[in-house]
């Protein structure tokens, strides 16, 4: 029997690599199992095999069903599993992919943890979406009131470039279709952001509900970094989209998203974006040293913790030879 330390699916450095995958799949409709190591859909048009390790999220839409067998390859393989509404646009529940470190989810504790380290890495996050701009001594509203105007600077550009109408923001929760096609264009492309954010830190073993910039929600930590790529890639696709036809603007805008987030490189991205906000210079010190327990910060390593930051190996005995 192998210890928790020594599982024998895929090593913690292979799930991080979710550069090469694609951004998500959505399922509706569908029966989902797995056959030779790759996950199936059976719908009306037949049977279609996605190997599980080219997959970053799978999105469950309405009518969907899914195995115990193909919900076990997915984890194994890294992927994110979310449930959603029709559509897409409607979180309901969300399955973590399998991490074994907790290295960056001790570094994001530590840092959300002290208001100062927590207003430093909101500074952070606004200087990677706008780096035209000095964040540095604002206040938490004064950020919030930038990102507010870049945001809005960011949809009259695009409406302008693409010849679109716009009436300003304007979003119906739980009720998509209320919108018209540019809103429901920016609604759907806001959620697949979600979906890539998420898939990013579940495989990195984030802690998804202790967000820098939102607060109180389980994923605020997924708006925080979708919102990274808001104004670069989500509103100018949607605005594309909604530009072209006013017909199944969800649908398309997903595949388009899917198309814009895989052509970027925006999941190894990503990738890099979350370890330099949690643990800045981790790469660096990586490749400059050669000792086993510093090395890899995404190990495949159980520790125990002592008095002083020490930590100790597990798989030993510590006992000083007192009998109870």
């Amino acid at each position: 029997m192998t210890t928790v330390g020594r599982r024998g699916a895929s090593s913690p450095r292979e799930l991080t690599r979710i550069g090469d995958r694609l951004s998500f799949v959505y399922l509706e409709r569908a029966v989902v199992h797995c056959a030779d190591n790759a996950i199936t859909a059976a719908d009306g048009d037949g049977v279609r095999h996605l190997p599980s390790a080219t997959i970053g999220t799978l999105l469950l839409g309405p009518g969907t069903t899914v195995s115990q067998q193909a919900i076990r390859l997915l984890g194994e393989s890294g992927v994110g599993v979310v449930w959603v509404g029709e559509h897409g646009v409607r979180y309901y529940a969300g399955g973590r992919a399998l991490s074994r470190s907790a290295a960056l989810a001790e570094a994001q504790a530590r840092l959300w943890a002290n208001p100062r380290s927590r207003l430093s890495v909101a500074r952070a996050m606004y200087a990677l979406r706008f780096p035209d701009e000095d964040p540095s001594g604002c206040s938490r509203r004064t950020l919030l009131g930038m990102e507010g105007d870049r945001v809005k600077a960011c949809y009259r550009t695009e409406a302008a470039r693409t010849g679109i109408r716009w009436r300003g923001r304007r979003y119906v929760k739980g009720d998509f279709a209320s919108g018209d096609a540019p809103n429901q264009a920016v609604t759907a492309a806001g959620q697949c952001m979600y979906g890539v954010a998420q898939s990013v830190i579940a495989a990195l073993g984030c802690v998804p509900g202790l967000g820098f910039v939102h607060s109180g929600h389980e994923l605020s930590f997924a708006l925080d970094i979708a919102d990274l790529y808001k104004t670069e890639i989500g509103i100018p696709v949607a605005f594309e989209v909604a530009a072209e036809d006013e017909e199944d603007v969800g649908a398309r805008v997903r595949r388009a998203v899917r198309d814009r987030v895989h052509s970027s490189g925006l999941l190894e991205r990503c990738v890099q974006d979350v370890k330099t906000l949690l643990a800045p210079g981790t790469a660096s010190e990586a490749a400059e040293t050669s000792d086993e327990h510093t090395a890899d910060p995404m190990r495949d390593r159980v520790s125990l913790q002592s008095d002083g930051g020490e930590e100790l190996e597990s798989g030993r005995n510590y006992g000083e030879g007192l009998i109870w």
